[in-house]
């Protein structure tokens, strides 16, 4: 912090004013910080600064005889003129008065500023790979304007001549970076990284935090399959086009146990399911896609607010994150690229409340819901759909219906995926005819994705791309005790698969095939381009999914689509 400065922050969610300075005591200088109620009076305000002053002035001089513990300290809040301001104004009425104010402590004057930008917490993380970036986590701010703030990064070797480990201040930091974010290169393997932060706003900047890694730079898993997937999205695309990716980047909490180590991902070092390493990767090959909408499931609530949203955020995209129900803290998340869609409106519901509830699913409840193991297991489920809504900038009179899901993945389930299918469209029917009504002269097309946990054989493909699957379809015997009689579902939307029906987009040694795909609307909508999918040679490279290179289960899948003319 700057030492001739009081800054004073008002908190209005937590009702709270922060009050930071520094002041010498004796021959080291101490940081203070108070939090105060908005309605408390200056007087207050400045007793209990004294109180905690005069603690520390004691602490320094108990052993000192000759100085008395008890010696008066000036504390006053100063006006434009430099009078002491009545203990009739309320800390909060200091943020509306005319300045500048000080802040007299001791013998000492500060400079009074409200609301300056403030970094609350920064921090790096704790995997740092070769070529892959780096950037500040859990990095929360007051009145900061993330473009407005200086980022700064340091190389530096903490082992000295004799080869001894060094404290980090005696490090040689060396400046080698001045982004958001940094990639490290190959002389910085075996370096630590430090980032100094100073936040500001459109209008002044405040005090500068640094922090340091508690890790060195890795040489990493070297060239990653995906890699050679970026070459086929080098740019961002305009105009008419636009490239969609969907991606199940396999959550934390199903990959960090000791069963997925030692049962479901055996084959995968322990090291490389661990979400500090796989973030890197997901984070790296998310960038390189260039793409202008993102539909991630599996994503979980930290990691899209400490990672995902700050990093891709920094890249042009703005994210929403759509957490499941119950107490799962997994869920979607739809990121949009801003310099090519606006956000018009989003929804989401939980499909076990909406089956129950939406009007537009009252006849497929009134076929089920006298079956009460199936309703019982339906409604146990904590599966949600989401829609985000966008404009397109380049093209004014198309909107886009971006739809996202993650369906129940039990194998005797052919039976709920179905009818979730089915909620998911009819919900989204409802939602386009809403907005044909709403935005007159528009075309409203739909982009469905996610991972349906169904094989192109089964009835959900058949339901979104023929439009109808009948009462008769096996899908509804795939559990005896809760099969479904005398229900067929039909929309009236014209969907296909954009990337079609690959081999795999799972891969493990316990089943691999087809689980996830893009739906878009075939009316409006048309195929430009399809990324081609890793080779079953690199599927197989390091045994199946997850790997040192492949951080999900599941594989992205990307297709550029152009509205139609």
């Amino acid at each position: 912090m700057n030492a001739s400065k009081c800054y004073f922050r008002y908190i209005e969610a937590e009702e709270k004013i922060d009050i930071s300075f520094l002041l010498k005591v004796k021959h080291a200088v101490r940081q203070f910080n108070f939090k105060r109620k908005p309605t408390e009076n200056i007087q207050t305000l400045c007793n209990r600064i004294e109180t905690n002053v005069q603690k520390v002035i004691a602490k320094k001089n108990k052993k000192n005889e000759k100085t008395s513990v008890n010696t008066k300290i000036k504390i006053a809040v100063l006006d434009v003129n430099n009078q002491e301001m009545s203990d009739n104004y309320s800390c909060k009425d200091l943020f509306e008065m005319e300045g500048p104010l000080k802040v007299q402590i001791c013998e000492q004057f500060y400079e009074a500023v409200f609301n300056a930008p403030w970094i609350i917490n920064i921090n790096l993380p704790k995997c740092l790979l070769l070529g892959f970036p780096v950037y500040p986590e859990n990095f929360e701010t007051l009145y900061t304007i993330k473009e407005k703030s200086d980022f700064k990064w340091y190389t530096g070797n903490p082992v000295n001549n004799q080869g001894n480990i060094i404290s980090d201040i005696h490090i040689n930091w060396i400046l080698v970076g001045n982004s958001y974010s940094y990639v490290p290169t190959s002389v910085d393997v075996g370096m630590k990284l430090k980032l100094e932060c100073t936040p500001g706003n459109d209008n002044i900047t405040g005090p500068a935090v640094e922090t340091i890694s508690t890790s060195l730079v890795e040489a990493g898993p070297g060239p990653c399959p995906f890699e050679a997937r970026h070459q086929f999205t080098s740019s961002i695309l305009k105009d008419s086009s636009f490239r969609c990716v969907s991606y199940n980047i396999l959550a934390d909490l199903y990959c960090d146990s000791d069963f997925t180590r030692s049962v479901l991902h055996p084959y995968c070092p322990p090291y490389a399911l661990q979400i500090d390493y796989r973030k890197q990767l997901i984070l790296k090959e998310l960038k390189g896609y260039n793409a202008d909408i993102y539909c991630l499931q599996e994503v979980d609530k930290k990691i899209f607010n400490n990672s995902l949203e700050p990093f891709l955020n920094s890249i042009g995209l703005k994210g929403l994150f759509y957490k499941k129900g119950k107490t799962v803290s997994e869920g979607l998340a739809c990121f949009y690229r801003q310099s090519r869609f606006e956000l018009l409106e989003e929804e989401n519901i939980l499909l076990a409340d909406a089956i129950k509830t939406l009007p537009c699913l009252e006849s497929i409840w009134n076929a089920i819901k006298d079956n009460k193991p199936l309703i019982d297991r339906l409604l146990d489920r904590s599966t949600v759909a989401s829609a985000t809504i966008l404009q397109s900038k380049d093209n004014l009179k198309e909107i886009v219906i971006v739809a996202n899901t993650h369906l129940y993945f039990h194998p005797d389930a052919d039976h709920i995926r179905l009818l979730q299918g089915g909620i998911v469209i009819y919900w989204l029917n409802e939602i386009r005819d809403r907005l044909i009504q709403k935005h007159l002269g528009k075309r409203i097309s739909l982009v469905l994705c996610g991972d349906f946990n169904s094989v192109p054989s089964c009835g959900i493909y058949q339901l979104y791309t023929t439009g109808i699957v009948p009462d008769s379809l096996p899908d509804w015997q795939s559990n005896g005790d809760e099969k479904i009689s005398n229900l067929c579902l039909s929309h009236g939307l014209l969907l296909g698969s954009a990337c079609g029906t690959p081999p795999f987009t799972n891969f493990t040694v316990g089943f691999a095939d087809c689980l996830d795909y893009i739906f878009y609307d075939k009316n409006n909508l048309e195929v430009e381009q399809v990324i081609p999918f890793p080779s079953i040679e690199e599927l197989q490279a390091h045994t199946a999914l997850p790997s040192i290179v492949f951080p999900s289960d599941h594989i992205a899948i990307i297709s550029d689509l152009r509205f139609k003319i």
